[in-house]
């Protein structure tokens, strides 16, 4: 499914679920699916601002998110109320799911952050990545996490983000 611009987009929920809890729950609009990649817009979903000292999440931000079906990561395009770019936050999960008009995404707490300029480019949460016990658990999805941090970093260190998402 694919809305053009002629279409109105279809809304579905994003549902963010962490260590088999939902972590967050938004509304987005369905821009693209073509079977294997899920583009969604919405605006900032967190609650006030969010400030992690190289970037601020506000209230005005709209996100264009990106999901897959066969990757380990979601790549998410930030941009403030006037359509500026502030930069790409990425996520590493579980392969997305859509489904009834619920696009389904295990936060796996790794996470990149690449600026606008490139300048600035963050692995995170890496502590809390350890500290989930998935390495045990399910070692072959803490090998494939682990993967996807270092190809996401890759892309952001060579200014990918904008080849991927086209």
């Amino acid at each position: 499914m694919s809305a053009s611009s002629a279409d109105v987009p279809d809304p579905v929920e994003v549902v963010l679920v962490k260590a088999g809890r939902t972590k967050i729950r938004y509304r987005a609009e369905l821009l693209h699916d073509d079977g294997t990649r899920i583009a969604v817009r919405a605006p900032w979903a967190g609650d006030g601002v969010r400030d992690f000292g190289f970037v601020r999440f506000e209230p005005g931000d709209v996100l264009t998110e990106y999901y897959w079906r066969d990757r380990w990561y979601a790549v998410k395009e930030v941009r403030d109320g006037q359509g500026a770019l502030k930069g790409w936050y990425c996520d590493v999960t579980r392969p997305a799911t859509l489904s009834d008009g619920e696009l389904v995404v295990e936060d796996l707490d790794l996470d990149l952050w690449r600026s606008a300029d490139g300048r600035t480019v963050v692995r995170l949460d890496e502590d809390e990545f350890a500290a989930s016990g998935l390495a045990v658990s399910d070692p072959q999805a803490s090998r494939a996490a682990a993967r996807a941090l270092d190809d996401l970093e890759l892309l952001a260190r060579e200014g990918g983000f904008e080849t991927l998402l086209a």
